[in-house]
């Protein structure tokens, strides 16, 4: 009874009233303050800043024109090979030598190229159809090299002109001589079949090889020229390799996007 008497004489004569109140400490100020400098800051930055990103996708260097498949127009023996892998031929030069049931046949080159892949054996019969050979159409070779990237479709609309490429030759250490310089030249808008593959490569096991994860857009990348370096191209090193780059070569690209803003992640 006597402790309730005291808490109700405490509740009718309350002290220390004329007391100021202290609603923060300096520390819990300072706190909030900083807090405000960092939510405004962020927010210009998701407004006028911007990030980069890339996207990693197959490629191989190739002469810009892109190769074709030399098929034989008759049927028969093949009784001659007239032509050797990597060889340079001129237009309509001769291939091959078949025996018909009319007599002999010469198959001959329908453009000027270097003759990438020969599938033909004397003694070996041959249809009307059948492939026989790879020609990449090359006419001099001076003739600068190009890579072609096979990016996913999604991220076709997001590859501005001239954006740069690094390119990760499947021949050149990277650790000791870096990676090869490109600017993009051309964006096909079109996705690649397997098939429009092998015909501009000449190699329908890479048509396949590139369309496993789905039918990519091709994204042709200028090679930046040095004549600094023994292969006649820009490298991520002083140098690069000690030697000259083969055409039908694969390598990995890593093209560089549109930069974003930070905001746009949000918006619908």
């Amino acid at each position: 009874m006597q402790f309730r008497q005291q808490a109700l004489a405490k509740l009718q004569s309350p002290e220390e009233l004329d007391l100021p109140v202290r609603l923060a400490r300096p520390q819990g100020w300072l706190a909030l303050g900083v807090t405000v400098v960092v939510m405004a800051a962020a927010s210009v930055w998701a407004v006028t800043g911007s990030v980069a990103s890339t996207v990693g996708a197959p490629a191989i260097l190739t002469h810009g024109q892109g190769s074709y498949l030399l098929q034989s127009p008759v049927s028969g023996q093949v009784t001659a090979v007239l032509a050797k892998q990597g060889q340079r031929l001129s237009a309509n030069a001769p291939v091959l030598q078949v025996r018909t049931d009319k007599g002999d046949s010469v198959v001959r080159t329908v453009a000027a190229g270097r003759v990438t892949t020969l599938a033909a054996d004397i003694g070996q019969i041959v249809r009307t159809g059948t492939t026989i050979a790879a020609v990449e159409k090359v006419a001099h070779a001076s003739d600068p090299l190009y890579a072609t990237v096979y990016v996913p479709a999604e991220n076709a609309a997001a590859i501005p002109a001239h954006a740069s490429v690094d390119l990760t030759v499947s021949s050149v250490p990277t650790e000791q001589y870096g990676v090869l310089r490109g600017e993009v030249k051309a964006v096909d808008r079109t996705a690649q079949s397997a098939q429009s593959i092998a015909a501009f490569l000449g190699d329908s096991q890479l048509g396949e090889q590139f369309t496993r994860k789905g039918r990519p857009v091709a994204v042709l990348v200028e090679l930046e020229e040095s004549s600094a370096t023994k292969s006649g191209y820009r490298w991520s090193t002083a140098g690069g390799p000690p030697f000259r780059l083969d055409s039908m070569t694969l390598a990995t690209g890593s093209v560089r996007l549109a930069d974003q803003h930070p905001v746009d992640w949000l918006l619908p």
